[in-house]
């Protein structure tokens, strides 16, 4: 074969998740999602450096464009704001399947590496985007607090988008989701305790 083939990533990653789910994922080697998706064993391990990281292609690029994002938002965007932007711009490069996201959480879901890889995947792209704020400007802790809040938001997106019924996009989840963060955050401000002690109390009357 040929030195490029074309969409092997793709290809390579549908072969894996059918095989995890046919004969499961310890089961399944390297050279059957190969020779499944019609592709070598060399193929497979330029895209991948194992069988795991088939569900996980991609993070390294994803990282980048969220940093990227967030340091191209004009200079008086909100740090929450420029969080969400670089969020949605991730939406176009994402599973834009439901059932091969949702067979994906599933299996992720049943084995504890494949979870750790996940949370590992999600705590780089806050470490990412918190550099980025602070290359911004954005101070600690709130740089961090942002980034860690982001992805929060994104995972709660991903979850809702994978189930809507309605069909609607990421980019729709994500935005709701970043709304109802700060619905939060000001609902939280203004009825803290910190927040009752300093309201100005009205004079008794006499």
């Amino acid at each position: 074969m040929g030195r490029w083939e074309p969409n092997a990533r793709e290809r390579l990653g549908k072969a894996a998740l059918e095989l995890f789910q046919e004969h499961g994922y310890s089961q399944t080697t390297v050279e059957e999602i190969a020779a499944r998706a019609g592709l070598t064993e060399r193929t497979f391990f330029r895209y991948f450096n194992d069988k795991r990281e088939v569900l996980f292609g991609g993070s390294s690029v994803l990282r980048k464009l969220i940093a990227e994002t967030i340091a191209d938002a004009p200079k008086a965007t909100a740090p929450l704001d420029a969080m969400a932007a670089a969020l949605e711009s991730t939406a176009a490069m994402l599973p834009r399947s439901r059932e091969y996201a949702r067979k994906r959480r599933t299996l992720i879901a049943a084995h504890a590496d494949l979870r750790e890889r996940e949370l590992l995947k999600l705590t780089a792209l806050a470490s990412a985007a918190a550099d980025a704020l602070r290359r911004r400007g954005v101070a600690e802790p709130s740089a961090s607090l942002t980034a860690e809040a982001g992805i929060a938001v994104f995972k709660v997106a991903f979850d809702q988008w994978i189930d809507d019924t309605k069909r609607r996009d990421l980019s729709h989840h994500i935005r709701a989701a970043v709304e109802k963060l700060k619905a939060v955050i000001l609902g939280s401000a203004v009825g803290s305790p910190t927040s009752r002690a300093m309201k100005p109390s009205r004079p008794r009357s006499r």
